[in-house]
């Protein structure tokens, strides 16, 4: 054929790419590329490619992390900028509660210090939040709720389930950060009705509250 000879291309070339113009590279990225947009969309919209690789490679992919990248870009799939993770407010003293604790978390008897807080955890639906109450005593999880919004509920029902658990029979602190859950009317009338201590931290100070609870996860 004239353009194989002038091209310099073999027929049997010319012919394979005739019948199967698409490359078999060509046709994985495709693949990939679904995947990718399934990703990209779950997360709406805030992945870049490290995180969509992330997500490729705990479900069994072995691409590298720079074709993800190229993918991505060439079809113009990037991360919404300005996002961020909810992360609370810090700077502000207590003015709720005063700090009945003082960073002093080794007590000696149980139901005498609890602490709780809320984190938060990514799922396909969404952000999830977890709100906790441990005993400083055991370092145990006495108390848990789990929610789609961060309402006053999460934070109570967490303080209702270890007050049921528990039936503690002196006053108990109740340790936490300024969360507006922890400031609320419902929150207070709680503590006062069921012999609770409130009390708070700096708000937004992980060295009162957060850090000890989630290095503890155990449960009685």
């Amino acid at each position: 054929m004239t353009m194989c000879r002038v091209l310099n291309v073999a027929r049997a070339g010319f012919y394979a790419w005739l019948h199967n113009p698409v490359s078999a590279r060509d046709k994985d990225n495709q693949r990939l590329l679904t995947l990718i947009r399934d990703s990209y969309s779950l997360s709406g919209g805030v992945y870049g490619y490290r995180r969509v690789h992330g997500d490729l490679n705990e479900i069994g992919e072995t691409c590298g992390k720079n074709r993800v990248g190229r993918i991505m870009q060439l079809n113009r799939i990037k991360a919404v900028r300005g996002y961020k993770a909810p992360r609370r407010i810090a700077g502000r003293p207590s003015v709720v509660a005063p700090n009945r604790v003082q960073r002093q978390f080794t007590v000696v008897r149980a139901n005498q210090v609890w602490v709780t807080d809320i984190t938060y955890i990514r799922t396909w639906q969404g952000w999830l939040y977890l709100a906790v109450v441990i005993d400083l005593f055991a370092r145990n999880v006495v108390g848990w709720s789990m929610k789609p919004t961060l309402s006053r509920e999460l934070a109570l029902d967490a303080l209702m389930m270890a007050v049921w658990r528990r039936k503690p029979n002196g006053e108990v602190i109740v340790h936490s950060d300024q969360g507006s859950q922890y400031g609320s009317d419902d929150w207070q009338r709680f503590c006062r009705a069921n012999n609770l201590a409130p009390s708070m931290s700096r708000r937004g100070n992980c060295w009162d509250t957060h850090s000890n609870i989630l290095s503890n996860t155990g449960s009685d």
